[in-house]
């Protein structure tokens, strides 16, 4: 039972590319298949994780599967609404730099203070959340006017910048105590 979560995870990765094939196979102007599937992986991502809380199975391969499955979707969301929506290709290009920023820091920490990769912080997860529900109206409403879109992807990109700086915060504060004794 312990490996469950990770099993979770590679499901929710195996995922990605189904979305890709729903959100373009389907035809009707709602992506109905696609937003089937990005809500199955996003209960996925819950479950996994109140799976590995619950039977003690945090593992070093889960803190990077589960990660791992969730940048994968975010990113064949975003580019999938990016093609309906070229005007969107900026968002994707700060989330890519957010996240190659996090994966450096991480590695840098992780040689340099020896230290475990951070766990999502409360910004982390909301900004997660509120990237969810943006998708899903992008999606849902297609029609929505190109300013309403901007508004909504760039509320998102505010509290993923945030979250950023929270955790770069932390990775400092790390990096700065590696040496001091007793910490």
């Amino acid at each position: 039972m312990k490996v469950l979560p990770n099993i979770i995870s590679i499901f929710r990765i195996c995922l990605v590319p189904v979305f890709v094939v729903m959100y373009f196979y389907d035809d009707h102007d709602i992506k109905l298949y696609a937003l089937l599937i990005y809500g199955v992986a996003g209960l996925s991502d819950l479950l996994d994780g109140y799976l590995a809380r619950k039977l003690e199975a945090q593992s070093k391969l889960g803190k990077l599967l589960d990660p791992l499955g969730d940048k994968l979707m975010t990113f064949a969301v975003m580019i999938c609404i990016t093609i309906d929506r070229p005007i969107l290709i900026w968002a994707v290009l700060v989330v890519a730099i957010k996240e190659i920023l996090l994966g450096i820091g991480g590695i840098v920490m992780h040689r340099l203070a020896q230290a475990e990769l951070l766990p999502a912080n409360v910004l982390g997860k909301t900004s997660t959340f509120v990237f969810f529900v943006v998708c899903v109206t992008l999606m849902l409403f297609r029609n929505i006017p190109d300013i309403i879109a901007i508004a909504l992807i760039s509320a998102a990109i505010i509290l993923t910048l945030i979250a950023l700086a929270s955790y770069i915060g932390k990775y400092v504060n790390i990096m700065k105590n590696r040496d001091k004794p007793g910490e």
